[in-house]
């Protein structure tokens, strides 16, 4: 074959790229043993609608010109990167009939690179293929071979086939190869296969993935009785849906049809204008169409668009080669097609690029005597780009306004942080100063609500975010007061530890001020003054209870309300019910320790290196059933630094002990508040639960803790280290396994770990929050709870209430109490006691009617509905 005809053409990334042999220029005399690989990369010029050369390259071989060809070139992904490059496959022959194929891949560089070499014995010449590796796959004898950059060694599939249709990628099977093979009768009768079709038809489809080395259903693709006439499949679309593989594809036939496939069904079909199909591929046009391009053997091509039925939309002859790509950036696939011009050395001067619908470009055609003909299109094109424009400002203007906007709000939030600080440090907070109104207030220690009245009025010309409401309910003025007067020593320590990406910040509080307090929490606010971010960090909060007395481990959270609960009010469970009926609980133990802790992510806060933090505590202080306030204390502050951490100063230790795990208190809480706890029942009808404290101590390597003996710590290796683990048997036939746990997949691996020692007859249940017989106790004292809040608010306010009342009759115009008998004298006597007996009676129904003050109204409802939301939220985790 002469070198000029050597010539093969890719398209990549809109380039087109023309690889072809020549022979380098040596010196007279000199020996002609070399031969060059050159490529030339060809983009298409818009101004001036023709080909021009960007770039060039060249890979030198040492070879005779007779003994070097080019086989194929395609685009494949290098495994190495995941880049998609040009790849090249080259033929060398050499003496005693052996042929060395090389493998060349070329980078944006122009520098060509070796991937992979082979020899063989024969000559490749049926159903070459280029996929992912880069790797090459080929026919010989009817078996399918294969190599690839990773093994670099020729590989042979255990198939036996007449022709290759289609290679490449589908889901979850990675490269596979669709082939035709004989057909044999099935091994067993449940065989997939039809029977009917390969005795019929005699030859069958069959996909063959490389990488799994399996065999694939080929009905899933096409009927077998197909597999006489297709000569080539392109597979436009392939998913995995309900666990089923669906591939939709088109293929063409020695029929001369081009048949449409939709999950193995024929779905549509269309004759071709020409004979001997070779080819088929697919391109997206920029109206988002999919195009079917048909190849023959005589050089022609034709373009099918699947509308309402498939349609042969173009058509053309002597055609050389035939590209897909976006070859003038417009975002959107074209067709290329290079005709054959024999008068022309330069194969790129005769061409055509279309989509067949606004792309529409050919060579030799003067594009300048064109323009002027559109001056009315160009004249309209400026007005929409006019109108564009001022759309575009119109928004930007918007955006400007929207920055602005956003800038005030952090202003505010900002100023609302600092004086929040002051407020809580008891210093001495002063204004900025504005504009427009010149004002500074010292604001000491005073109703919140009101300093930030003031300061929304002040700074900005803002409105205040409250009504002027100068007396405000009795209720309501309660609530809102910030500051309470709290012991001098209320907190017993505060710690700090690192958990994985987790911060958590606890506070030990000392049990006489905890009994007096509900709805605790803790806030974290930065110190530093940064201008562009909030100081206020988001955290979750948890409060942890370890009892010394007993065994149990508690912990408690923010629990989900019932979905028809729209108001959270106070509900701290079975403690608080125990410190207000002493005498029905005699189980309160004075050695518990309460811990607040704050978990926050970690990796934001690095990136200031050094964070020092003011710690908040924020609860409402209850004096007596129907009072309470809210209070917000300083706890102290945290200093937080990238070289502490990465020291080791606050990681969490664990470790074993003469049986024993040694972690500190502090330790266990922060493991505890970065775990979500998840309670099981476990009943076995047959057999005792003995194999589940076994499978703690042995297979999960727990150890307990020294103070907790019932509460243990998994040391094993791998996700579940770290996981708490607490089994309570209530008989020898039921117990209750609690675990704390970073998330979901160690719960699952540790529940797959319990099943396999668990007899089989054992059913395993979750709970929604504890056991039944602790939530049943939490009900009863709930609803007593209840009853006397009904009781106890009613008769208090019985005197304020009937101060309150608005009676119908008017004061001072009473009926004289003279006898009966002397009314009924007289005429003027009847009409008088006509008239008192129907005072006495709107007199009665009016006391039926009796109104209320409605800030009392209010106050009432909310601490009747704080009691039944209490009984109304354990009955819900009851069910």
């Amino acid at each position: 074959m002469p070198l000029g005809e050597q010539e093969q053409f890719l398209s990549y990334n809109g380039e087109v790229l023309i690889f072809y042999l020549s022979k380098p220029k040596h010196a007279e005399g000199a020996a002609d043993k070399t031969m060059n690989l050159c490529v030339r990369r060809m983009a298409f010029d818009r101004d001036t609608k023709l080909f021009v050369q960007k770039s060039s390259g060249v890979f030198s071989m040492r070879a005779s010109p007779l003994k070097m060809e080019i086989i194929c070139c395609s685009c494949t992904t290098d495994s190495r990167t995941g880049i998609i490059l040009p790849c090249i496959l080259m033929k060398k022959r050499k003496r005693n009939n052996v042929v060395k194929y090389l493998l060349l891949l070329l980078h944006s560089s122009n520098q060509f690179e070796q991937s992979f070499h082979f020899k063989l014995d024969y000559e490749v010449k049926e159903d070459i293929r280029l996929f992912a590796g880069p790797s090459v796959l080929w026919r010989h004898a009817n078996k399918l071979f294969y190599i690839s950059s990773n093994t670099c060694t020729v590989l042979s599939a255990p198939v036996h086939l007449s022709s290759v249709v289609w290679t490449g990628e589908i889901e979850d099977e990675g490269t596979v190869v669709l082939g035709i093979r004989t057909a044999c009768l099935p091994e067993s009768e449940d065989d997939e296969f039809s029977t009917s079709d390969r005795a019929i038809w005699g030859s069958e489809f069959f996909g063959y993935a490389i990488e799994s080395q399996k065999m694939l259903t080929g009905t899933c693709f096409m009927p077998h009785a197909y597999s006489r006439v297709v000569s080539s499949v392109h597979v436009c679309k392939n998913e995995i849906l309900k666990k089923q593989l669906r591939i939709s594809l088109v293929a063409v036939t020695h029929k001369n049809q081009l048949i449409w496939f939709q999950d193995g069904l024929p779905k549509g079909v269309c004759e071709l204008p020409y004979e001997k199909p070779c080819s088929v591929k697919t391109a997206v046009t920029s109206s988002n169409e999919l195009l079917f391009i048909v190849s023959f053997a005589s050089g022609n091509i034709c373009v099918i668009q699947r509308r309402d039925s498939l349609q042969v939309a173009s058509k053309w002859q002597e055609v050389k080669s035939l590209l897909v790509d976006d070859f003038i950036g417009s975002g959107s696939e074209q067709l290329l097609l290079l005709f054959k011009d024999d008068s022309n050395a330069d194969v790129l001067s005769t061409f055509k690029i279309t989509d067949l619908g606004a792309v529409n470009y050919a060579s030799g055609i003067n594009y300048k005597h064109v323009v002027p003909a559109a001056e009315g299109l160009q004249e309209n094109g400026l007005l929409t780009v006019r109108a564009l424009e001022t759309r575009l400002q119109a928004g930007y203007t918007s955006v400007q306004e929207l920055q602005q906007h956003l800038r005030l709000k952090k202003r505010v939030i900002l100023e609302s942080c600092r004086a929040l600080i002051d407020l809580v440090e008891e210093r001495t907070h002063i204004l900025p100063t504005a504009k427009e109104v010149k004002c500074r207030r010292n604001i000491k220690r005073t109703n919140i609500s009101t300093y930030l009245k003031k300061m929304f009025f002040c700074k900005e010309g803002l409105v205040s975010l409250w009504d002027d409401v100068e007396n405000p309910p009795h209720s309501l003025s309660k609530e809102t007061s910030l500051a309470s007067k709290v012991p001098e020593h209320f907190i017993e320590k505060l710690w700090q530890r690192v958990v994985g990406d987790s911060l958590v910040v606890g506070v030990k509080i000392t049990e006489s001020f905890y009994l007096s307090l509900s709805d605790v929490s803790l806030s974290l606010v930065m110190d530093q003054n940064f201008s562009s971010i909030s100081p206020i960090i988001e955290c979750r909060n948890k409060i942890i209870k370890l009892n010394k007395a007993f065994s149990a481990l508690a912990v408690s959270s923010c629990q989900t309300e019932p979905p028809p609960k729209k108001m959270k009010l106070d509900l701290h469970s079975k403690n608080e019910l125990k410190k207000e009926f002493p005498k029905r609980c005699s189980r309160v133990q004075l050695d518990e320790t309460k811990t607040v802790t704050a978990v926050t992510n970690l990796s934001p806060l690095l990136a200031f290196r050094r964070v020092r933090c003011i710690v908040l505590l924020h609860a409402k202080k209850q004096k007596r059933l129907q009072e309470s306030k809210k209070i917000t204390v300083l706890c102290g502050k945290i200093l937080l630094s990238l070289e502490d951490i990465s020291n080791g100063k606050y990681s969490v230790t664990m470790l074993r002990d003469n049986s024993y795990c040694t972690g500190s208190m502090e330790d266990i809480h922060a493991v505890l508040a970065v775990s979500v706890r998840f309670s099981f029942q476990i009943m076995s009808s047959d057999c005792t639960l003995t194999p589940v404290n076994s499978w703690l101590l042995g297979e999960m390597e727990c150890t307990p803790f020294k103070e907790y003996h019932d509460n243990i710590f998994c040391h094993k290796a791998g996700n579940v280290y770290g996981t708490v683990f607490n089994w309570t048997l209530k008989n020898p036939f039921e117990g209750v396994l609690t675990l704390f746990c970073r998330n979901l997949t160690v719960l699952f691996q540790c529940l797959h770990s319990l099943t396999r020692v668990l007899p089989p007859s054992c059913d395993v249940k979750l709970l929604t929050s504890g056991s039944k017989g602790v939530l049943t106790e939490q009900l009863a004292l709930a609803l007593e709870k209840e009853m006397l809040t009904l009781r106890s608010l009613f008769f208090s306010k019985e005197s304020k209430a009937e101060n309150s009342f608005t009676w119908g009759n008017e004061p001072g115009k009473k009926i004289s109490d003279a006898p009966v008998a002397s009314l009924l004298d007289s005429e003027e006597g009847v009409q008088q006691f006509r008239k008192k007996l129907q005072n006495e009676r709107e007199e009665s129904v009016l006391s039926m009617n009796q109104t209320m003050n409605g800030a009392l109204y209010q106050e009432l409802a909310l601490k009747i509905a704080e009691a039944q939301l209490s009984s109304d939220m354990i009955v819900w985790r009851l069910s």
